[in-house]
């Protein structure tokens, strides 16, 4: 009999009977400030984000189709849900860039060439402390004169999240020539290299 057999066998006993190791903890965030094309690449980009998802908010799961919500008449917004770490970056973080690069929160029911409820401004919280924080920083960011006109982005109770069809998903990526991403979402990309280096990803 091998010699070793003993020690190996007791290793593995030693490794099946001690407790698996936890896994990171995930948390969701669901955003809605626009297109989702230009909104979903900019929360791809950041550290502990795992996934993230466009799709449609605030309406009923009958009418959460693209060519629906497209008629502004549905009351979902273009949302994007996002999945992330807590232990790598914060809420507040999250709606940092949110508020910072991936919406303009001053335009009401619009943003750039969109215009409709669908691409309205809402952060739709799905507990308490969400909307705890999701308050406190509109009225930082109203204090701090940040913008030259009101802040008009929502804070809503989350219902549900309806995933958009499966050609909008990863649009960015999958057509970063086309005209509308170059001048719409690239610009987006460019403004989180420049102000969040520290919370982009390690592509290293």
């Amino acid at each position: 009999m091998w010699k070793g057999l003993p020690v190996a066998l007791a290793l593995l006993a030693g490794a099946l009977s001690a407790p698996a190791q936890a896994a990171p903890k995930q948390e969701t965030a669901v955003l809605a400030g626009g297109c989702f094309w230009g909104v979903e690449a900019v929360f791809e980009s950041l550290k502990g984000v795992s996934n993230v998802v466009s799709g449609f908010s605030g309406g009923s799961k009958a009418t959460a189709h693209y060519d629906i919500v497209s008629t502004g008449t549905t009351g979902h917004a273009e949302s994007v849900e996002i999945t992330y770490d807590p232990s790598q970056i914060s809420y507040r973080q999250l709606l940092q860039v949110y508020f910072s690069v991936a919406t303009d929160p001053t335009e009401l029911n619009y943003q750039g060439p969109d215009h409709g409820t669908q691409y309205r401004g809402s952060i739709f919280y799905t507990t308490e402390a969400q909307k705890q924080v999701a308050e406190a920083t509109i009225r930082e960011l109203t204090t701090a004169h940040t913008y030259s006109a009101p802040i008009v982005t929502t804070v809503v109770p989350f219902v549900a999240f309806y995933p958009a069809e499966a050609y909008h998903q990863h649009y960015l990526v999958q057509h970063p020539d086309e005209p509308y991403i170059v001048y719409n979402d690239m610009p987006k990309l460019k403004a989180l290299q420049s102000r969040f280096p520290a919370l982009l990803k390690s592509h290293a």
